[in-house]
Parts: C-alpha cells; sequence; structure tokens
C-alpha cells in the first residue's frame, strides 16, 4: 500500500498543478494580449496533447521502466513549467511550452495507470481506482477556485512557479516511494518501435470482443459530456445567472463523487461487470428529460444523475487494464484515454453546433437520446464479451 499512496500522492499534486496552471495562464495570457480567442486557445493547448501524446507517446510506458518513465516526465514538465514562469516569455514560446508540458504528461499517466495493476491486486485494484477517480474529481471541482484564489493572491507568475513545484514533488516521491521495475516490454524506444507499437495497440484493442466493448463503454462518454460545454447557453434558456452555470457545470462531478463511493462499497465485485451495461445506458437517460426545459433545480439533479450513473466507468477502466497483457497496458490505456478526450471534444463541438439551429436545452436532450441508443450497442456487446469470453486470471471486477 505504500506504493500505491506514494502513485496517488503524485497523481493529486499533478492533478492540482493542472488546474492552477490552466487559471494561471488564462490570466497571464488575457493580461498580456486582452484577447479572449487567444485566451481560448490557450486554454484548447492544455488538452489537445492528450490527444496527441497519449496515441503517439504511451508505448514508452511498456518499452522504459515505468517509474522513470513518470520521474523523467515531470522533472521535464517541472522545468518547462519554471521557463513559461519568467516574465517576459514571448507568447509565441508560452504556447509551444503549455503544448509541450501536457504532452509530457501523457506517457507519465499511462506508467501510472500502468503500474497500478501491478501495485494493487484482487478487489484492491478496484478501490484503488475508485481512490483516484474520486480524488481526480475533487481536484476538478476545487483546482479552478482554488486556482483563481491563488492567481489572485500570488499573481500568474508566481502561480506557475508553484505548478513547477508541484511537479518536482511529484517526482520526488515517485523516486521515494515506488520502488524501481524492468521495462515491460525488450526493445529501445524508437520511433521505429513506437510506431510498431502503436499498430500492436489498436490491433490488440479491435481484434477482442472484451476489449472493444469497454472501450466502446468508456467513449460513451462523448455524449454524456455535452451538456459541459452547453452549461452556460443552456442556463441562460432557463433564466439562469454565470453563478447558475458554474453550479451546472459542478453537478456530474459532484455525482460522480457519490456514484464511485456507493459503487464501490455497496456493489460486490462479482455484480459490477453485470451492471456496467444498464449503467452505461442509464448514464445518458436523464439528459432526454432536458427537452422539457425543466427548471434549474431540476436540471441540477438530472445533471448529478448523470453522474452518478457515471461510476460504472471505473470497473470498466479497471476490467480493460486487467484484460491488456502487461506488456502493452501502457499503449492501450493511452489509446482509450485518447479517444476518451476525442469523443468528448468532438461531442461538445457538434453539440455547440447544433445548439445554435435548436437551442441548447434540446440539444442536451439529443445527446441524451444518442448516449441511450448507442449504450444499447454497448451494453449488448459487453455482455456477450463477457459470457463468451474467459475473464483474465484474478479479474474481480467484471463477473
Amino acid at each position: 500500500m505504500a506504493e500505491f499512496r506514494a502513485l496517488w500522492s503524485a497523481d493529486l499534486l499533478s492533478e492540482v498543478g493542472d488546474q492552477l496552471a490552466r487559471v494561471a495562464l488564462a490570466v497571464l495570457v488575457y493580461q498580456r494580449t486582452s484577447s479572449a480567442v487567444l485566451t481560448a486557445l490557450t486554454y484548447a493547448l492544455t488538452l489537445l496533447p492528450s490527444l496527441l501524446g497519449g496515441t503517439l507517446l504511451s508505448g514508452l510506458a511498456d518499452r522504459l521502466p515505468r517509474r522513470r518513465v513518470m520521474i523523467t516526465c515531470q522533472l521535464l514538465q517541472a522545468g518547462m513549467v519554471a521557463l513559461a514562469a519568467l516574465p517576459g516569455t514571448p507568447l509565441a514560446l508560452l504556447c509551444v511550452l503549455v503544448f509541450l508540458v501536457q504532452l509530457a504528461d501523457a506517457p507519465a499517466k499511462a506508467a501510472r495507470m500502468a503500474l497500478l495493476p501491478q501495485i494493487l491486486l484482487g478487489d484492491r485494484y478496484v478501490a484503488g481506482q475508485a481512490i483516484g477517480h474520486m480524488t481526480r474529481q475533487s481536484a476538478v471541482l476545487g483546482g479552478f477556485a482554488a486556482g483563481g484564489i491563488v492567481v489572485q493572491a500570488i499573481g500568474p507568475y508566481l502561480a506557475l512557479v508553484v505548478n513547477a513545484a508541484t511537479f518536482l514533488f511529484a517526482a520526488a516521491i515517485e523516486a521515494v516511494g515506488v520502488r524501481p521495475r524492468p521495462a515491460p516490454r525488450d526493445g529501445a524506444a524508437t520511433p521505429g518501435a513506437m510506431w510498431a507499437s502503436l499498430g500492436q495497440g489498436v490491433a490488440l484493442i479491435t481484434r477482442s470482443p472484451r476489449l472493444r466493448s469497454l472501450a466502446a463503454l468508456a467513449w460513451l462518454a462523448g455524449c454524456y459530456a455535452v451538456p459541459l460545454g452547453l452549461a452556460a447557453p443552456y442556463a441562460a434558456e432557463l433564466g439562469g445567472s454565470p453563478v447558475t452555470v458554474g453550479f451546472l457545470m459542478a453537478t456530474a462531478p459532484a455525482g460522480s463523487l457519490i456514484g464511485v463511493a456507493l459503487f464501490t462499497r455497496l456493489v460486490p465485485p462479482e455484480w459490477r461487470g453485470r451492471l456496467m451495461g444498464p449503467m452505461a445506458v442509464l448514464t445518458s437517460l436523464p439528459l432526454v428529460f432536458c427537452a422539457l426545459r425543466p427548471s434549474v433545480g431540476v436540471s441540477t439533479l438530472l445533471w448529478a444523475a448523470v453522474g452518478v450513473f457515471s461510476a460504472y466507468q471505473v470497473a470498466a477502466n479497471a476490467a480493460f487494464m486487467r484484460t491488456v497483457p502487461d506488456t502493452s497496458r501502457g499503449q492501450a490505456g493511452g489509446l482509450v484515454a485518447s479517444g476518451l478526450v476525442a469523443v468528448q471534444g468532438l461531442g461538445i463541438l457538434l453539440g455547440g453546433l447544433l445548439a445554435e439551429g435548436i437551442g441548447a436545452a434540446r440539444t442536451v436532450a439529443v445527446a441524451g437520446a444518442l448516449g441511450v441508443t448507442l449504450g444499447l450497442f454497448a451494453a449488448y456487446a459487453w455482455r456477450r464479451a463477457r459470457i463468451r469470453t474467459p475473464e483474465p486470471a484474478g479479474e474481480t471486477v467484471s463477473a
């Protein structure tokens, strides 16, 4: 458990630092340019590299010792954030540094994700996943508010220095608290080997009914993430204020915290896999009722219910990672994580375009209906795969 505590602490520091950096960078760019477009572009640069890095660099977590990958990436991030914190850093260089910092985050997260099943066995792994999920949701909930307070108090430059320090502390914790292990796969991490690893990861997922269905269950988030991108126009249609926007955006993460706690504590391990399909369908169902334009209070309950039912994602992620061979966990996990970022971004983009024509409330309802429909297919595929495919040794998540 000592190694898990080290991983958890490092993950928490990294997540808090990420939220602080996003606030600091937004304030810094807007102060220097007064441009909403450039501010939004800078924020987007904190998200796009997750897609590229998760696809192209996650294989490093399989070809190099995972502890070394985590520590090296976080030291690189600390150095780049420290450079960004220098007053007078050109805006173009600042954007490049932001991109590279987030690019380095992808292999570090892949290594941490792939290492966890080696540290926690049996149902402890699911519990560890749940704790990590709840911690990240809490960091997201509190990170922006706390980040705003910190930036207001010490300014964006010093806030970036604090962010660099969080990466240094995370690297130190992992260096002391995580024991060295050999690389899961032999061979150098050359560009050719990384492309080969990417192809093998894609083939591994597409050829396995079990992995395909689990990835499909995870990517349903592309439907029920749409309300987060439409919170402002949705609140405006209901006559709400900016406070309403923040309240609506916080309800799904808050519901997720509750759902994960209940799901992992009250549902026996042998039932979690059976409930994943129904919960995946139910996750999007509350959004359908937004077509009726319910009050802010009712909308809050509906969006919170989405978060509660989305707790199935913890079990789906655990089942996926334990199904993948250890030699491919970094790459396969990175691919699914990248796909998750892609479908959420695409869902929000398409939702915004549709809302221009039919309004935010109806668009949220359409996203919910699509999520229910796709969820039925994904749930059926998962049920077939779970029945027909032998479970990996030691699997307790998806019986």
